[in-house]
Order: C-alpha cells, then structure tokens, then sequence
C-alpha cells in the first residue's frame, strides 16, 4: 500500500514527537497508534535517556495495545512511527498482533547517516521490519519527511 496523505500527517505527528523527545534530551523516535476509525488511540516518544533502553514508543505502543484493545482492534490498527523498528519493537508488535507499521525514515538511512557522521552504530543489528515480522503489513519510508527525520538524527548523534 502507497503512503498516503492520512499517512503523512500521523508522520508529521510522529516527527513532533521525535523532536519533543530530543527537546527533553532523549533519542528523537515518535509513534502513534490509530484505530481502523483514524482516531489516534496512544501517542508516546523515546523515554531511554533514564536508563531503559527498552522504553521505545514502538513497545510502550505494543503494551498498551495489548491491555487495552482487543485482538480484531490491534489486527486493524496502524503504528505511525518516525523510524522503522528496531527489531525488538518488531517483534513486539507482531506477537501483540498489530496491523499495519508506516515508518518515516527506515533503519538503513539512520545506519548510513550515523556512519557518514562517525556516530557508534546500535547495539542490536538494524534489521528491516520483514526480516522480524514477516507477516506484518509495512510502508515506508517516507521520502517527503526524510531531511526532517535526518536533522533530527543528525542534532542527536552527529559529530
């Protein structure tokens, strides 16, 4: 499926929560989770800064999504996150049993770009979504967002 302009604005919002998230001194990463009606059912950014580097909004989403929605809910919903997963919030999702993950910038831009600055690479491989969650439908990335999501990246981990 194409990203479409409904898409792009739960991007946008992913990308402001990116920026608050880098604003509070954490990693700049941003997602919402929407319901099949399009309403915004939880928003959250990066909360690693403290310690656990598991607090991603992808897995804090996939939690909440599991406590809160039923099976067909989180089957129909759509994840909206400003970078591709990492493979723990991959799978995360995939086990919950969420739908659809529309990304900004993929993990293999954010890769390149922290090599082109001299930046440490992750400590987890930066696997595609598929190569986690096979089954779990995906689009991006988002060309209309990538310079935001690469200054971004660049005032966090540049050099």
């Amino acid at each position: 499926m194409a990203i479409s302009e409904t898409d792009l604005d739960h991007l946008r919002r992913c990308v402001d929560l990116a920026r608050e998230a880098l604003d509070a001194g954490d990693e700049p990463f941003g997602s919402v989770l929407v319901d099949r009606a399009g309403r915004v059912r939880f928003a959250d950014h990066n909360r690693v800064s403290g310690g656990d580097r598991t607090r991603h909004p992808e897995f804090a989403i996939a939690k909440w999504a599991a406590e809160n929605l039923h099976p067909d809910e989180r089957a129909a919903a759509t994840v909206y996150t400003s970078g591709e997963h990492c493979p723990m919030c991959a799978a995360a999702h995939a086990w919950v049993g969420l739908g659809r993950i529309v990304y900004a910038a993929s993990s293999a831009q954010l890769s390149g770009w922290l090599a082109e600055w001299g930046a440490a690479a992750p400590p987890v491989a930066t696997l595609p979504i598929g190569d986690i969650a096979p089954a779990v439908p995906v689009d991006g990335p988002a060309p209309e967002l990538t310079e935001a999501m690469k200054a971004l990246y660049r005032e966090k981990f540049g050099t």
